[in-house]
């Protein structure tokens, strides 16, 4: 009798769970979703501090202005400087020219330079306005002219300098002197130099010489001031190391300094010959130390160290030399 062919086992199947159609077709981007959340996080608190600084340098411009500079006699360059000469001579307050003045550089500045920058500066310029009405009706600090020029242009420069570092300007003048640089053989500072000494020299007819002086050594405070406040007191430099010997070098500003290095690949230009260049920012106080650590790996070793007005990004923080 013939044997029945054995059937394999069959395996049991079951029942797939039901899919959403929702969930097949749209599922949820949970991801991107967040990063732009977090974008749109990181934009509000840019421009939030961007126009509190600008709010605050106003306030401070405004007391340097009303309470040390205007009551003395003693006036800043630009439009500042024509806004100041004018309410002396005219019914009109300060603000009010100020506003004014610089409608048609608010135009330029629209035109050449951006909506941000034109938008920063209305705000800044309105602002500085406003708050110069509030301490006109305060007494002065003090009535000699010399300590008006000396604290009035500390605090002056102070309020300016805050405000240009948030990206807007009180004076129109620099902005014409923008324009005529790319137009003229002239540079800016050349430009902004020209113009405030006719201001300055108005500034004599007007309140007599010794005013005229005293405004001089205001404005030389102011823009000090100013250059503290955007460069800052602790100034960082960046550093451009070309040597055979990175990997000793790096270790010891990481180990030593406790800064970041980011190394290039490149080559000599008459030789040919692969050269590594490490890259690296570092305080003042820790320029001096770098040196040492360099020479020290490497006495054959090319520095160039350049200055830096700004850091945006990274982890760069102040770390304990040793």
């Amino acid at each position: 009798m013939a044997e029945q062919p054995s059937t394999p086992p069959t395996k049991e199947t079951y029942p797939t769970p039901p899919v959403h159609e929702t969930e097949a077709e749209n599922p949820i981007p949970v991801v991107p979703a967040v990063k732009k959340t977090i974008a749109q996080h990181r934009k509000a608190s840019f421009y939030i501090k961007k126009y509190v600084m600008i709010f605050l340098g106003a306030i401070i411009a405004s007391i340097g202005l009303e309470l040390f500079l205007i009551p003395n006699h003693v006036i800043d360059g630009g439009v500042v400087g024509l806004s100041i000469m004018a309410s002396t001579v005219t019914p009109m307050s300060f603000g009010f020219f100020l506003v004014v003045m610089n409608l048609p550089f608010l135009y330029l500045g629209y035109k050449q330079i951006g909506k941000n920058f034109a938008i920063a500066t209305l705000i800044a310029i309105c602002f500085l306005s406003a708050w110069s009405a509030v301490f006109e009706t305060l007494p002065r600090v003090t009535e000699d002219p010399f300590l008006a020029a000396i604290f009035g242009g500390i605090i002056d420069g102070l309020g300016v300098g805050l405000i240009i570092r948030a990206g807007g300007s009180l004076d129109g003048t620099e902005i014409v002197a923008i324009i005529m640089d790319k137009r003229s053989v002239f540079s800016v500072g050349e430009v902004v130099m020209f113009i405030n000494l006719f201001i300055l020299s108005s500034a004599g007819l007007l309140f007599g010489w010794d005013k005229a002086m005293y405004s001089l050594v205001a404005y030389f405070v102011i823009s000090k001031m100013i250059d503290v406040v955007i460069k800052g007191l602790d100034e960082s430099y960046a550093v451009m190391i070309v040597t055979n010997e990175h990997e000793a070098i790096t270790s010891a500003l990481n180990d030593r300094l406790g800064r970041g290095v980011t190394l290039l690949h490149g080559a000599g230009g008459y030789t040919g010959d692969s050269k590594e260049v490490l890259y690296c920012v570092v305080t003042r106080l820790e320029v001096d130390k770098l040196k040492e650590i360099v020479l020290e790996k490497d006495e054959n070793a090319f520095v160039t160290i350049n200055a830096v007005h700004d850091i945006v990004g990274g982890r760069f923080k102040k770390k304990a030399i040793h």
